[in-house]
């Protein structure tokens, strides 16, 4: 089977995994694939849903079986449908693995190729204030409650920043997730054509 090529987008909740990697899925031959978009869009009234709104109201990770098989079958579906091609297109990873399990988890089919990090340790109250306006515009439950919004930072820096250390460190860009959108798009643009062009200069 063909590994996916593929970049992680790593991040506290906040910092712009969403708003980066649908800019990048629209790159030709880019695929952005967002976990907390496949989680919402269950319905919350059969067991997958009600299993998610158990954990993400409380600001918890979802369970790791859970995770990795519905990403999976997620996968098999956009493979299925043409719309995801693992021979040629890149897939930008966003929300996945949440932990070191699910990066074990995930490394037979993942070929992780980079790691962008959206930081942003010196502006956590501004992130929750963002999260919280957003949660009112879209309707989003899971950031409407700044107890939960903050739960879900500490639940990060617990379970989700210890899997930079599982991958090399030379996969690894931070970019300053404070910044304006323009100017992390453009860092997280710079990171991505560096990295592409070093796939091409190998297979050349």
């Amino acid at each position: 089977m063909t590994k996916y090529k593929t970049i992680l987008l790593l991040g506290a909740p906040g910092t712009g995994k969403g708003t980066q990697g649908q800019m990048l899925g629209k790159l030709p031959g880019v695929v952005h694939v967002a976990m907390g978009d496949i989680f919402r869009s269950l319905d919350k009234t059969s067991e997958l849903g009600k299993v998610f709104v158990e954990y993400s109201t409380k600001g918890l990770l979802v369970p790791d079986e859970f995770v990795v098989k519905l990403w999976k079958s997620h996968m098999e579906k956009m493979i299925a449908d043409g719309n995801f091609n693992p021979s040629a297109d890149l897939l930008i990873l966003d929300g996945l693995p949440r932990n070191v399990n699910q990066a074990k988890e995930i490394e037979p089919i993942v070929d992780v190729m980079q790691i962008i990090v959206l930081r942003c340790e010196h502006g956590i109250n501004d992130i929750v204030q963002r999260m919280k306006d957003r949660a009112l515009k879209q309707g989003r439950a899971d950031d409407a409650n700044e107890a939960t919004i903050r739960r879900r930072f500490e639940v990060y820096e617990a379970e989700t920043a210890p899997v930079l250390a599982h991958y090399p460190a030379k996969l690894r860009v931070d970019v300053d997730a404070l910044q304006t959108p323009l100017e992390v798009a453009h860092d997280v643009l710079c990171a991505v054509l560096g990295r592409t062009k070093e796939m091409h200069a190998i297979k050349k």
